[in-house]
């Protein structure tokens, strides 16, 4: 790597490529002439979708690896969801740059446009945030609600497979990938909380 290059660590799911080509984007316009690339990176969140989040680590699992790979001298610069992003500083990193939030709500997606007002107890309801659970259970006693993980592709086809009769996505991944035509409706703060920074992207190196 050269003073003329930057190395964007990255996860390797459609969502983070996609926001690190964004700032990739940015970093050229703003300095014509660099050379930026992506290198992606398997974290272990990713390898073991079989367990649940706090199984393997809670938020870090979906960044150790990236930030890993900055203080082995193989990246320049990481992307990150910032709801994901762990809190705790990491010696020898930090965060340079928060660009404009994109929308924070979370979208609710419902069978044959089945609305989120018209939940019952016994309906289908997938997600794979404890945020998200306390609230529905809270909401709607009585809901059946399934455990999901993966990328925003995945949790697509489960619901177009019928797995489940709803599902609640982060509004601002569902736009960065052009799919806000799967939105049955958008969930506004004063009624369902959001994580804190949804929709905000951070930059770290």
């Amino acid at each position: 790597m050269s003073l003329s290059e930057a190395v964007i660590a990255t996860r390797g799911s459609q969502l983070a490529r996609t926001q690190s080509e964004w700032i990739a984007a940015r970093l050229r316009e703003a300095h014509p002439g660099l050379t930026v690339r992506l290198l992606v990176v398997q974290t272990s969140g990713d390898k073991r979708q079989d367990l649940s989040l706090p199984e393997i680590g809670g938020k870090g699992a979906f960044t150790r690896e990236v930030q890993e790979a900055m203080l082995e001298g193989r990246a320049h610069l990481a992307v990150h969801s910032l709801k994901d992003l762990p809190t705790a500083p990491v010696p020898g990193l930090r965060l340079w740059a928060y660009p404009k939030r994109e929308d924070p709500r979370d979208a609710w997606i419902g069978k044959d446009g089945l609305g989120f007002k018209d939940l019952r107890a016994g309906h289908r309801v997938a997600t794979g945030a404890l945020r998200r659970e306390a609230q529905l259970r809270h909401a709607v006693p009585g809901l059946q609600i399934l455990p999901i993980r993966g990328n925003v592709d995945t949790r697509l086809a489960k619901f177009d497979a019928g797995e489940f009769d709803g599902l609640l996505l982060a509004a601002a991944g569902l736009r960065r990938l052009g799919l806000e035509n799967r939105v049955t409706e958008y969930l506004e703060p004063t009624q369902w909380l959001p994580a804190p920074g949804q929709g905000i992207l951070g930059v770290e190196g």
